[in-house]
């Protein structure tokens, strides 16, 4: 078989797809929900923060149940010469536990693949792909948060992202089917489930849906001040804080760098429904 170059075959698996978007009119506002499941994948622990991270404060206030799956330990982000990738996985998991919790997100409701930063590529597809779609027949959420894999920045900005992308969209459609993954039913007793919407994060330039996460804005800027290793100066000599000073400046830099709509501001997603799995 003709092997197709790299930006036509994840053209072809994008349109793979099909996806329906409702008018906002016709929807029910998903920042309203209450009682609902929520699923989250993340390539990194952040990456649910900066894309979602006030829509899931939102949804956690309103007592729904939230669960964060996140593919990589993210050992690999530092600067710092004396830092080892044991000790970065450590500091990135209690960082991401204490922004999750700032937001109502308990740590008993994260769970983490353990891959290595930036190989995710190199994981064995199927295992990856099953070990994905077994969190969606465990907790058959009401709705999954992904990141986007129609993004272009997304596609080619880090592998971890594109895998992570088009791994979640592959799982979601083999979790339908009992004959993906069959030892699931069979040794699990994990029925299977059928995602009925999506929710993409980093969609800006597709993006049909808006959250006004005015209320929350600041609470996602302390939330993201908890990831300090990933900041300078901490990105480039480790240290566990911020400095006082400093602290107040970047909490004020989140916000400007937030996205604003009509003097809001606002997340950006890509609403989906209606998969055509086959």
């Amino acid at each position: 078989m003709k092997r197709l170059s790299l930006p036509i075959s994840l053209a072809l698996l994008v349109a793979c797809l099909t996806i329906t978007a409702l008018p906002v009119a016709a929807q029910d506002r998903i920042e309203e929900w209450r009682g609902r499941t929520v699923l989250v994948f993340t390539p990194h622990p952040d990456d649910d923060l900066f894309g979602a991270g006030g829509t899931l404060a939102l949804l956690a206030r309103n007592g729904n149940k939230i669960y964060i799956i996140i593919y990589t330990n993210d050992n690999k982000g530092s600067f710092d010469l004396e830092m080892t990738s044991e000790r970065l996985a450590r500091i990135r998991k209690a960082e991401e536990e204490s922004a999750m919790g700032l937001l109502g997100i308990p740590k008993e409701n994260i769970f983490w693949m353990g891959y290595d930063d930036g190989e995710l590529e190199y994981a064995e597809p199927k295992a990856l792909c099953g070990r994905a779609a077994r969190y969606i027949r465990q907790y058959r959420p009401d709705v999954v948060f992904s990141i986007d894999p129609g993004e272009w920045y997304d596609r080619w900005h880090k592998t971890d992202h594109r895998m992570a992308a088009f791994n979640t969209a592959d799982a979601i459609r083999a979790a339908e089917f009992h004959l993906y993954y069959p030892e699931h039913l069979l040794v699990d007793g994990l029925k299977p489930w059928k995602v009925p919407l999506m929710m993409f994060y980093y969609a800006e330039s597709e993006a049909n849906y808006h959250v006004d996460i005015s209320e929350v804005i600041d609470l996602k800027a302390q939330a993201v001040s908890r990831h300090v290793s990933q900041f300078e100066p901490s990105i480039n000599k480790y240290r566990p804080d911020w400095d006082p000073q400093t602290l107040p400046k970047f909490l004020e830099g989140i916000k400007a760098r937030a996205t604003k709509k009509d003097g809001r501001y606002v997340e950006s997603f890509r609403r989906a429904t209606g998969f055509n799995s086959r």
